[in-house]
């Protein structure tokens, strides 16, 4: 067994593996760039070293830097976590070469299911389904034209190397086909320097499930059975689970065999995921497979009891799979959340900034939290947004769904947007409640944005509590009042509540109902933890002035508690318009500015991109709104702008 690993990689995942490393005995070592000095998986290893600047391309893609940290710490092995050189064959082979152990696959595994176009005639030979398509890199728009015309459209394009959504665009018709083909070419060679595009036919109302395999050097593959991974945004997958609503016993079996035949036909070893698509029959597609871990690992680790980055290491050291196909059991249910450092409310912007407040919700047998992060940390803009992973296990579905939403609700993250309400309110949804997914849920269930609103079931939680932490600060301020009146504004309505307090808690009157709520919280506290009518509840609190930002289950919303004379003095206050912005292009988020599309005096139409702006490793096209000129371009290609920062004004 090694004594000392290196994990190339940063963030969550190098902390989960540092994890399985030590209750093996082994000692690990963090390489860093100089963004990451300080960082929670810096911290957490035996050892450290810095590998270059910022840029992943100048640190963590460095082969030559990570082989001499490997030197330099005398480390046996190296485990390269998921992203970044975790399934690059030259750096598999470079390892060999030095006589250094890679916690992966052969680099002739990686090679053959790196490259979409060969996996999927690989998966041909090894008798797996594949969905319908042309086999072969698109070269030109007329060739690209007749192949979508016999395939059928809706058609897929994607990029033939990498994966995470880059380089992948659906087109419904001839008329955007060439648009989306320059876009995945030009978006592919930026993330991959491979510019390789091929064109397979779209699966209406697709599931993306995949398999995870074991496989070892001495010819046993296993299956660990499915996660379900169809809840997506710009094909990144946001929430997972295991195992899938969809699947029955013979389709699970079927996709676990054809998933070990691919492994087998490529002399596979190590942990490893075979992705399908699936359609609402149960028919399924192979999609690729990836050949490292996955981020969602530990929906699986949950329901079969085995840790997979110990058997990665286990298999990596020459050992056989101590399982057996019979041996694998699934227990119960787990979903997995991906927290992202992002603005829903803002068409999903990414937000960099100082973690000012991050507290977990409480690990238990039920929930467990992946992170790289902690409270006073920076959230970068060189690397993916991901903050954490919150995982939840429960007898069913629906427990570990209720699970879930309870760790939300406790989740406290400030000093930056963050997508905590919108996983609440996916959670919640009654569409996800009954297992009726696809790819496509986010954009049918949120065609115009998301938009945390709260309902009536909402404001019959955040009401309640509002008054009752006003209460509390009034006593604070001018002593204990038995009974008090309120009007709790929010937006445009206001709510007349009677509050009487009673011990540790109150009694509610409004809109005709008794409630009562109690709770320990004290001035300061920005998580109100508490029972209402029995249910306990956990809402996030943030002051402002005399109003509060108040947020649960999916909902987001800001109430102001007043007296009555209070409030009808405040409802005669003249309301401030709003700046109007309509002649800049503001940046949405802080990034980097890849590309200016247009020049000083272009007239341009709505609809029409204006520049091109690189944010945590994706590229976002910024498009006019209305027809103008521009009269004033403000940066620059290189430039790094801040959230509203002016790109250009218009006459």
């Amino acid at each position: 067994m090694f004594k000392k690993i290196l994990i190339a990689n940063r963030g969550e995942i190098a902390c989960r593996v540092m994890r399985s490393a030590r209750d093996m005995n082994i000692a690990t070592v963090a390489v860093y760039s100089e963004a990451d000095d300080g960082a929670l998986h810096m911290r957490e290893a035996d050892e450290a070293v810095c590998i270059g600047p910022p840029a992943a391309a100048e640190s963590y893609l460095q082969i030559d830097k990570i082989i001499a940290a490997v030197r330099e710490t005398g480390a046996d092995a190296v485990h390269p976590g998921y992203g970044f050189l975790s399934e690059n064959a030259g750096f598999a082979d470079r390892l060999a070469a030095e006589g250094i152990a890679f916690i992966g696959p052969s680099s002739s595994a990686i090679a053959s299911m790196g490259d979409k176009i060969a996996a999927k005639k690989v998966a041909e030979k090894a008798g797996v389904h594949t969905i319908p398509g042309h086999g072969e890199a698109i070269t030109d728009a007329t060739e690209a034209a007749a192949i979508a015309a016999e395939i059928g459209y809706p058609v897929m394009i994607k990029a033939a190397a990498g994966g995470g959504g880059k380089g992948m665009r659906v087109a419904a018709s001839e008329d955007v086909l060439a648009d989306n083909i320059a876009s995945a070419i030009h978006e592919a060679s930026t993330a991959f320097g491979d510019g390789r595009v091929f064109i397979e036919k779209f699966i209406e109302e697709p599931r993306h499930i995949e398999i995870q395999i074991l496989a070892d050097g001495h010819g046993n593959v296993v299956h660990l059975g499915e996660r379900e991974c169809s809840i997506q945004r710009r094909h990144q997958k946001i929430i997972e689970e295991s195992p899938s609503p969809l699947l029955d016993e013979a389709t699970r079996a079927a996709m676990g065999a054809e998933a070990c035949a691919l492994a087998k036909e490529v002399n596979y070893s190590s942990a490893g995921t075979v992705e399908f698509v699936a359609d609402q029959s149960r028919n399924f597609y192979f999609l690729e497979m990836n050949t490292r871990l996955q981020v969602e690992h530990p929906v699986t680790e949950y329901v079969t009891g085995i840790d997979l980055v110990e058997q990665q290491i286990r298999i990596a050291a020459g050992e056989k799979l101590s399982l057996s196909q019979d041996d694998i059991k699934q227990n119960g249910w787990s979903v997995e959340c991906r927290l992202y450092a992002e603005d829903p409310a803002r068409g999903f912007m990414p937000s960099i900034g100082r973690l000012v407040r991050y507290r977990e919700p409480e690990a238990s047998a039920a929930v467990r939290i992946d992170t790289g992060v902690f409270e006073g940390g920076e959230i970068s803009m060189f690397y993916d947004p991901m903050i954490a992973k919150l995982v939840s296990h429960g007898k069913d579905r629906a427990t570990a769904i209720a699970a879930m939403l309870g760790a939300l609700d406790n989740y406290q993250v400030h000093g930056i947007s963050h997508n905590l309400t919108f996983l609440s309110a996916i959670l919640g949804h009654t569409r996800f409640a009954a297992g009726n997914l696809s790819t496509a849920f986010i954009d049918e269930e949120y065609p115009d944005g998301f938009a945390p609103l709260a309902g009536a079931a909402e404001l019959a939680v955040l009401v309640p509590v509002a008054a009752l932490i006003e209460t509390r600060l009034s006593a604070r301020r001018a002593g204990p009042v038995a009974k008090r009146d309120y009007t709790v504004s929010v937006a445009d309505t206001d709510h007349g509540v009677t509050l009487v307090e009673n011990g540790t808690g109150a009694t509610l009157t409004w809109q005709g109902r008794k409630q009562l709520l109690q709770s320990d919280w004290r001035p300061g506290e920005m998580l109100f933890q508490g029972s209402l009518d029995g249910t306990a509840i956990s809402v996030q609190v943030v002051r402002n002035g005399s109003a509060m930002r108040m947020s649960w289950r999916g909902a987001e919303v800001t109430l102001s508690v007043r007296s009555p004379r209070a409030a009808e003095l405040a409802a005669r206050m003249p309301k401030r318009e709003p700046t109007d912005l309509s002649r800049f292009l503001l940046s949405p988020m802080p990034g980097l500015v890849v590309s200016i599309a247009v020049n000083e005096g272009d007239e341009v139409q709505a609809g029409q991109a204006l520049a091109v702006v690189d944010a945590m490793k994706m590229e976002n096209v910024l498009r006019a709104e209305r027809q103008g000129v521009v009269a004033e371009i403000k940066v620059a290609q290189g430039d790094s702008l801040s959230v509203d920062q002016v790109i250009m004004e218009f006459a």
